[in-house]
Formats: C-alpha cells, sequence, structure tokens
C-alpha cells in the first residue's frame, strides 16, 4: 500500500529528516583514521538517545537478515556496500566508507546515507565512483517531479551510472518511508523514464544509488548481514528522504 501525506504530515516528517542528517553529519566527522566501528555507532546511539528519538535499526529483523540488525547505523567499509554491521574495527586511511542512518522522530522516519574516503586520501577511481553515485543522487531528486512517474528517477539514476561505466544491481534500492523506515514502493536504480507509479504530491520515498566499481554482484557475509561486491571491489551509496510537493521534490534529509 502506497500512502501519500498530507502538507501538514510532511511539515512533521522534517524533525525527523533534520536529526538524521545531523547524525549522518556527527558520523561523517567521527570517522577518521583510527576510529572504530563501534565508536561511531556508540555516537550515534547517544544522539538518539539525547534526541529522544528512536532507532529504525536495533531490532529490524527483515527476511534477508540473519538476525535482529542490533546496532543503530549502517557502517559498509570498501568492499561493503549496504546493510555494514558495525563490528571492532579500526578504521585506515584510505578506506572507503559508506555509512547509512535511519530514525524516527515524533512517529515519522527519515533515512539517509553518506559515503566519503576515509582521511581523505583516495584513489582516483574511489572518487569517481563518490561522485558518480553522488551525481545519480542529484539527478534522481530532480526526476523527482509532480505528474512525472517513478521510471523518471530509475531512469535518471541508472544513465548516470552507465555514462560512468557502471553495471546496476537492481536488488536492493529506494523505497517509501513514512512512520516505518521500508514500504513500498520500491525505487530501482536503473529503469524507462515514463514508466511505473506516478510521482503524485504526498508521496515520500527514499532515492539511494549505490554501485560498485567492477561488478553488479552482491554476497552476503558470515555476519548474516553485509552485503559485499563478489569480486571485492570498493563500493559506495549515498541516500536522501524526499517528499514530492506540488512546487517540486523536498529533501528532507539535506546536509
Amino acid at each position: 500500500m502506497i500512502d501519500l501525506r498530507t502538507p501538514g504530515e510532511i511539515e512533521a516528517m522534517r524533525p525527523a529528516g533534520r536529526f538524521v542528517a545531523s547524525v549522518l553529519e556527527a558520523t561523517r566527522v567521527a570517522a577518521v583514521p583510527g576510529a572504530n566501528l563501534l565508536e561511531i555507532d556508540a555516537l550515534a546511539h547517544r544522539m538518539i538517545r539525547d534526541a529522544g528519538a528512536e532507532s529504525c535499526y536495533v531490532d529490524y529483523h527483515p527476511s534477508f537478515g540473519a538476525s535482529p540488525f542490533g546496532k543503530v547505523i549502517c557502517t559498509s567499509v570498501n568492499d561493503a556496500v549496504l546493510h555494514g554491521l558495525p563490528h571492532d574495527y579500526a578504521l585506515q586511511t584510505g578506506d572507503l566508507l559508506s555509512l547509512d542512518f535511519a530514525a524516527r522522530v515524533d512517529g515519522w522516519v527519515s533515512d539517509s546515507a553518506v559515503s566519503l574516503v576515509v582521511g581523505g586520501e583516495g584513489s582516483p577511481e574511489d572518487a569517481a565512483l563518490i561522485a558518480t553515485v553522488e551525481e545519480a543522487l542529484v539527478r534522481g531528486v530532480a526526476a523527482a517531479q509532480p505528474g512525472g512517474r517513478l521510471g523518471d528517477i530509475s531512469a535518471a539514476i541508472g544513465e548516470v551510472a552507465h555514462a560512468a561505466g557502471y553495471s546496476v544491481n537492481l536488488q536492493f534500492g529506494g523505497h517509501g518511508v513514512g512512520t516505518e523506515m521500508h514500504g513500498d514502493p520500491h525505487v530501482p536504480n536503473d529503469g524507462r523514464a515514463g514508466r511505473g507509479f506516478p510521482l503524485r504530491p504526498g508521496l515520500v520515498i527514499a532515492i539511494e544509488p549505490w554501485l560498485m566499481q567492477s561488478t553488479d554482484e552482491i554476497y552476503t557475509d558470515a555476519d548474516g548481514w553485509t552485503l559485499r561486491s563478489v569480486d571485492g571491489s570498493r563500493t559506495a551509496h549515498v541516500e536522501h528522504t524526499v517528499a514530492i510537493t506540488a512546487d517540486g521534490p523536498l529533501v528532507l534529509t539535506a546536509r
């Protein structure tokens, strides 16, 4: 079931978007060489507690997860692209880290992700990968116009990815956001413009391009959660929660 939110409900979602953006910014700043992934998770946990927010991850247990997630932020390093389970690992200079965070504030959820090179000393290939997913996100958001179709967003993302020489995995993508973290509609990262669900004012979705350098295939790590590239190539993932309004797309998680 796809819910359309009233203008008042979209306004009520803004605090969740601002909070999620603030946690991603704080954890991004904390992701320096030597920082432990468990410390980053603990920082996000403290911010949730101090804000009176709720974690969307700690008890999350979908069919593809081996157990409840147990942490409050996804920390995906290097060949890990999605659902990276925080563990005892100290970040090293040059690691490619994706942070994915969702939380509920006053009953409303927002979801967002960012990718970065730890220590700022990435390779040209890493820089190109991050630049591509970021551009794909910009183009996907720009395509989220009232009167359009869901396929417009998917096509915009896929066009950027393919033009840069990357292939696209369609197993995971964007999704509806509301009182729960994941809902309908599914938003693939490739598709055909003019197809799919109508983009009507009140639709709130997470748009989340993710790519791997030299494959479009993934596997699940032994931890039962972390998704990795099958060939060990590096990965990047970015995301915003976006409301479709009569005036165009509104990025609720803008940083």
